[in-house]
Protein backbone atom coordinates (compact mmCIF):
# COMPACT_ATOMS: atom_id res chain seq x y z
CA UNK A 1 0.00 0.00 0.00
CA UNK A 2 1.34 3.12 -0.81
CA UNK A 3 1.65 5.41 1.87
CA UNK A 4 -0.02 8.96 2.36
CA UNK A 5 1.98 12.02 1.06
CA UNK A 6 3.21 14.07 3.76
CA UNK A 7 1.89 17.57 4.64
CA UNK A 8 5.09 20.22 5.05
CA UNK A 9 4.28 22.57 7.42
CA UNK A 10 6.68 25.15 7.00
CA UNK A 11 7.99 27.48 10.29
CA UNK A 12 9.10 31.35 9.71
CA UNK A 13 12.10 32.95 11.67
CA UNK A 14 11.78 36.32 13.20
CA UNK A 15 10.11 39.19 12.13
CA UNK A 16 8.95 37.52 9.14
CA UNK A 17 5.98 35.28 8.61
CA UNK A 18 3.65 32.90 5.94
CA UNK A 19 4.31 34.65 3.55
CA UNK A 20 8.02 34.47 2.83
CA UNK A 21 7.08 31.14 1.83
CA UNK A 22 4.40 31.98 -0.68
CA UNK A 23 7.26 31.14 -3.60
CA UNK A 24 8.50 27.77 -1.80
CA UNK A 25 4.87 26.83 -1.59
CA UNK A 26 3.99 27.17 -4.91
CA UNK A 27 7.10 25.29 -6.62
CA UNK A 28 6.02 22.64 -4.15
CA UNK A 29 2.63 22.48 -5.15
CA UNK A 30 4.28 22.19 -8.97
CA UNK A 31 5.70 18.97 -8.13
CA UNK A 32 2.31 17.94 -6.25
CA UNK A 33 3.18 18.28 -2.91
CA UNK A 34 0.84 19.78 -0.17
CA UNK A 35 1.85 22.30 2.43
CA UNK A 36 1.37 25.04 4.56
CA UNK A 37 3.18 28.04 5.89
CA UNK A 38 2.23 28.91 9.81
CA UNK A 39 1.89 32.65 11.26
CA UNK A 40 2.98 32.05 14.74
CA UNK A 41 1.14 34.28 17.39
CA UNK A 42 1.26 38.12 16.71
CA UNK A 43 2.64 37.66 13.10
CA UNK A 44 1.08 37.76 9.95
CA UNK A 45 -2.22 39.18 10.11
CA UNK A 46 -1.99 39.17 13.87
CA UNK A 47 0.88 41.55 13.57
CA UNK A 48 0.80 45.23 14.48
CA UNK A 49 1.86 47.88 11.99
CA UNK A 50 1.57 50.98 14.00
CA UNK A 51 0.17 54.42 11.83
CA UNK A 52 3.90 56.03 13.03
CA UNK A 53 5.43 53.02 10.85
CA UNK A 54 4.40 54.42 7.81
CA UNK A 55 5.39 57.40 5.93
CA UNK A 56 5.67 60.08 6.61
CA UNK A 57 7.25 57.84 9.77
CA UNK A 58 6.91 59.17 13.28
CA UNK A 59 10.12 57.49 15.21
CA UNK A 60 9.11 59.28 18.36
CA UNK A 61 5.57 57.77 18.41
CA UNK A 62 6.76 54.65 16.72
CA UNK A 63 9.56 54.16 20.00
CA UNK A 64 5.84 54.13 22.17
CA UNK A 65 3.55 52.63 19.79
CA UNK A 66 2.30 48.79 21.84
CA UNK A 67 2.47 45.82 19.91
CA UNK A 68 0.17 42.82 19.83
CA UNK A 69 3.47 40.54 20.39
CA UNK A 70 4.16 41.87 23.66
CA UNK A 71 3.75 38.91 26.41
CA UNK A 72 4.46 36.83 23.65
CA UNK A 73 6.38 33.48 24.73
CA UNK A 74 8.08 30.89 23.03
CA UNK A 75 5.66 28.21 25.04
CA UNK A 76 2.59 30.21 22.93
CA UNK A 77 4.53 29.78 19.35
CA UNK A 78 4.56 25.88 20.62
CA UNK A 79 1.29 25.71 21.62
CA UNK A 80 0.26 27.35 18.34
CA UNK A 81 2.12 25.14 16.15
CA UNK A 82 1.43 21.83 18.03
CA UNK A 83 -2.15 22.70 17.22
CA UNK A 84 -1.32 23.11 13.67
CA UNK A 85 0.85 19.61 13.65
CA UNK A 86 -2.57 18.09 15.32
CA UNK A 87 -4.53 18.81 12.68
CA UNK A 88 -2.90 18.77 9.64
CA UNK A 89 -1.42 14.96 11.27
CA UNK A 90 -4.71 13.57 11.03
CA UNK A 91 -4.57 13.81 7.08
CA UNK A 92 -1.24 11.40 7.03
CA UNK A 93 2.37 11.95 7.77
CA UNK A 94 3.84 15.66 8.84
CA UNK A 95 7.30 16.99 8.01
CA UNK A 96 8.04 20.43 9.91
CA UNK A 97 10.41 22.74 8.10
CA UNK A 98 11.77 25.54 10.29
CA UNK A 99 14.04 28.58 9.26
CA UNK A 100 16.25 30.65 11.49
CA UNK A 101 14.32 31.35 13.98
CA UNK A 102 11.41 29.14 13.68
CA UNK A 103 13.72 26.23 14.26
CA UNK A 104 13.59 27.14 18.32
CA UNK A 105 10.06 27.02 17.79
CA UNK A 106 10.00 23.71 15.91
CA UNK A 107 12.97 22.10 18.34
CA UNK A 108 10.94 22.84 21.59
CA UNK A 109 7.55 21.33 20.02
CA UNK A 110 9.40 18.47 18.87
CA UNK A 111 10.42 18.11 22.64
CA UNK A 112 6.69 18.45 23.53
CA UNK A 113 5.22 16.46 21.16
CA UNK A 114 7.33 13.85 18.88
CA UNK A 115 4.49 11.96 17.99
CA UNK A 116 3.34 14.69 16.13
CA UNK A 117 6.08 14.79 13.49
CA UNK A 118 7.59 12.35 10.44
CA UNK A 119 10.35 14.57 10.02
CA UNK A 120 12.31 17.63 10.44
CA UNK A 121 13.95 19.97 8.49
CA UNK A 122 16.25 23.12 9.73
CA UNK A 123 16.80 25.43 6.76
CA UNK A 124 19.89 27.49 8.46
CA UNK A 125 17.81 27.53 11.80
CA UNK A 126 18.69 27.56 15.21
CA UNK A 127 18.20 24.07 17.10
CA UNK A 128 20.14 24.39 20.74
CA UNK A 129 21.66 22.00 22.48
CA UNK A 130 24.09 22.50 24.32
CA UNK A 131 23.30 26.66 25.01
CA UNK A 132 19.88 28.70 25.07
CA UNK A 133 19.40 29.58 21.70
CA UNK A 134 20.12 33.68 22.24
CA UNK A 135 23.47 32.50 24.38
CA UNK A 136 24.59 31.45 20.38
CA UNK A 137 25.38 34.52 19.44
CA UNK A 138 27.96 35.83 21.50
CA UNK A 139 29.93 32.28 20.16
CA UNK A 140 32.46 32.26 18.54
CA UNK A 141 31.14 31.06 15.22
CA UNK A 142 29.00 34.67 15.24
CA UNK A 143 32.01 36.95 15.52
CA UNK A 144 31.50 37.11 11.64
CA UNK A 145 28.04 38.53 11.68
CA UNK A 146 27.89 42.24 11.81
CA UNK A 147 25.07 43.25 13.60
CA UNK A 148 25.29 46.79 13.55
CA UNK A 149 22.38 47.72 10.81
CA UNK A 150 19.88 45.77 12.96
CA UNK A 151 21.25 47.81 15.94
CA UNK A 152 20.85 51.26 14.13
CA UNK A 153 17.40 50.49 12.47
CA UNK A 154 16.08 49.00 16.58
CA UNK A 155 13.20 51.50 16.76
CA UNK A 156 11.91 51.31 20.41
CA UNK A 157 13.73 50.19 23.73
CA UNK A 158 12.34 46.68 24.41
CA UNK A 159 12.23 47.81 28.15
CA UNK A 160 9.41 50.01 27.37
CA UNK A 161 7.33 48.54 24.69
CA UNK A 162 8.30 44.96 25.98
CA UNK A 163 8.94 43.50 22.57
CA UNK A 164 11.66 43.54 19.99
CA UNK A 165 11.15 46.83 17.27
CA UNK A 166 12.75 47.42 13.94
CA UNK A 167 12.26 49.57 11.29
CA UNK A 168 12.82 47.76 8.05
CA UNK A 169 11.25 51.03 6.40
CA UNK A 170 14.12 53.22 6.97
CA UNK A 171 15.15 55.43 4.44
CA UNK A 172 19.10 54.97 5.42
CA UNK A 173 20.93 53.80 2.70
CA UNK A 174 23.64 53.12 4.88
CA UNK A 175 21.24 50.75 7.68
CA UNK A 176 19.94 49.39 4.22
CA UNK A 177 22.94 47.74 2.91
CA UNK A 178 23.74 46.53 5.64
CA UNK A 179 20.68 44.56 6.27
CA UNK A 180 21.08 43.76 2.19
CA UNK A 181 24.38 42.45 3.29
CA UNK A 182 23.18 40.64 5.89
CA UNK A 183 20.16 38.75 4.75
CA UNK A 184 20.30 38.85 0.76
CA UNK A 185 23.64 39.63 -0.68
CA UNK A 186 23.03 37.54 -3.63
CA UNK A 187 19.10 38.99 -4.50
CA UNK A 188 18.85 41.95 -6.75
CA UNK A 189 17.97 45.37 -4.96
CA UNK A 190 14.23 45.05 -6.15
CA UNK A 191 14.25 41.50 -4.88
CA UNK A 192 15.60 42.65 -1.31
CA UNK A 193 13.38 45.34 -1.36
CA UNK A 194 10.50 43.20 -1.77
CA UNK A 195 11.57 40.84 0.42
CA UNK A 196 11.92 43.51 3.65
CA UNK A 197 8.24 44.57 2.83
CA UNK A 198 6.96 41.59 4.05
CA UNK A 199 8.91 42.28 7.03
CA UNK A 200 6.84 43.30 10.03
CA UNK A 201 8.42 45.80 12.73
CA UNK A 202 7.48 43.63 16.12
CA UNK A 203 8.80 40.26 17.33
CA UNK A 204 8.19 38.63 20.86
CA UNK A 205 11.24 39.06 23.32
CA UNK A 206 11.18 34.94 24.33
CA UNK A 207 13.90 32.80 22.62
CA UNK A 208 13.61 30.43 25.07
CA UNK A 209 15.44 28.35 28.07
CA UNK A 210 17.20 25.56 29.13
CA UNK A 211 14.12 23.03 29.32
CA UNK A 212 13.65 24.06 25.22
CA UNK A 213 17.35 22.85 24.24
CA UNK A 214 16.88 19.48 21.78
CA UNK A 215 16.73 16.53 23.97
CA UNK A 216 17.83 13.29 23.10
CA UNK A 217 14.67 11.21 24.59
CA UNK A 218 11.77 13.56 22.69
CA UNK A 219 13.85 15.56 19.55
CA UNK A 220 16.31 13.18 19.37
CA UNK A 221 14.24 9.90 18.06
CA UNK A 222 13.09 12.14 14.82
CA UNK A 223 14.74 11.84 11.53
CA UNK A 224 16.33 15.26 11.08
CA UNK A 225 17.81 17.04 8.03
CA UNK A 226 19.96 20.30 8.20
CA UNK A 227 20.09 22.46 5.19
CA UNK A 228 22.99 24.35 5.23
CA UNK A 229 22.96 27.89 3.43
CA UNK A 230 26.75 27.93 2.17
CA UNK A 231 26.21 32.28 1.73
CA UNK A 232 24.52 32.90 5.17
CA UNK A 233 26.26 35.65 6.92
CA UNK A 234 23.44 36.41 9.46
CA UNK A 235 23.97 32.77 10.75
CA UNK A 236 27.06 31.97 9.31
CA UNK A 237 28.52 28.09 8.08
CA UNK A 238 30.43 27.80 11.31
CA UNK A 239 27.49 28.46 13.19
CA UNK A 240 25.13 25.93 11.30
CA UNK A 241 28.11 23.60 11.37
CA UNK A 242 28.06 23.81 15.03
CA UNK A 243 24.74 23.30 15.65
CA UNK A 244 24.81 20.00 14.00
CA UNK A 245 27.59 18.78 15.79
CA UNK A 246 25.81 19.13 18.61
CA UNK A 247 22.82 17.63 17.36
CA UNK A 248 24.91 14.34 16.09
CA UNK A 249 26.73 14.37 19.54
CA UNK A 250 23.54 14.40 21.31
CA UNK A 251 22.32 11.47 19.17
CA UNK A 252 25.25 9.50 17.34
CA UNK A 253 23.16 6.78 16.09
CA UNK A 254 20.55 9.53 14.88
CA UNK A 255 22.36 11.98 12.99
CA UNK A 256 21.74 14.40 10.35
CA UNK A 257 21.06 14.55 6.87
CA UNK A 258 23.44 17.34 5.83
CA UNK A 259 22.56 18.79 2.58
CA UNK A 260 24.07 22.15 1.33
CA UNK A 261 22.34 25.19 -1.03
CA UNK A 262 24.00 28.39 -2.25
CA UNK A 263 22.08 30.63 -0.79
CA UNK A 264 22.27 33.44 1.61
CA UNK A 265 19.88 33.57 4.40
CA UNK A 266 16.79 34.67 2.51
CA UNK A 267 17.44 33.90 -1.21
CA UNK A 268 16.57 29.98 -1.17
CA UNK A 269 12.76 31.42 -0.25
CA UNK A 270 13.07 34.03 -3.14
CA UNK A 271 14.47 31.19 -5.65
CA UNK A 272 12.91 28.27 -4.16
CA UNK A 273 13.34 25.56 -7.01
CA UNK A 274 16.57 23.96 -5.20
CA UNK A 275 14.55 23.84 -2.12
CA UNK A 276 11.85 22.68 -3.54
CA UNK A 277 13.75 19.56 -5.09
CA UNK A 278 15.39 19.14 -2.16
CA UNK A 279 12.20 18.90 0.01
CA UNK A 280 10.60 16.78 -2.38
CA UNK A 281 13.76 14.54 -2.27
CA UNK A 282 13.03 13.98 1.03
CA UNK A 283 9.25 12.87 1.00
CA UNK A 284 10.80 9.75 -1.04
CA UNK A 285 13.32 8.78 1.78
CA UNK A 286 10.97 9.82 4.89
CA UNK A 287 7.82 7.39 3.43
CA UNK A 288 10.63 4.68 2.60
CA UNK A 289 11.83 4.27 6.71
Amino acid sequence: MTSPAPTYVLVHGAFANSFSFAPLQAELALRGHRSLAVDLPGHGFGATFPAAYQAPQDLAALATAPGAIKGVSLADNVAHLVSVLERAKEHGPVIVVAHSRGGVTLTAAANKRPDLIDAMVYVSAWAPVELDAAAYNAEPEMASFDPTALIAAAAADPADVGLLRCNFRTASAEVLAGFKHAFMADGTDDEFRTFLNTFQPDENLDPGGPDDRAQAETWGTLPRTFVRLSDDVSMPPAMQDRLIREGDALTPDNPYDVHTLASSHLGWLVRPAAAADLLAGLHVETSAR
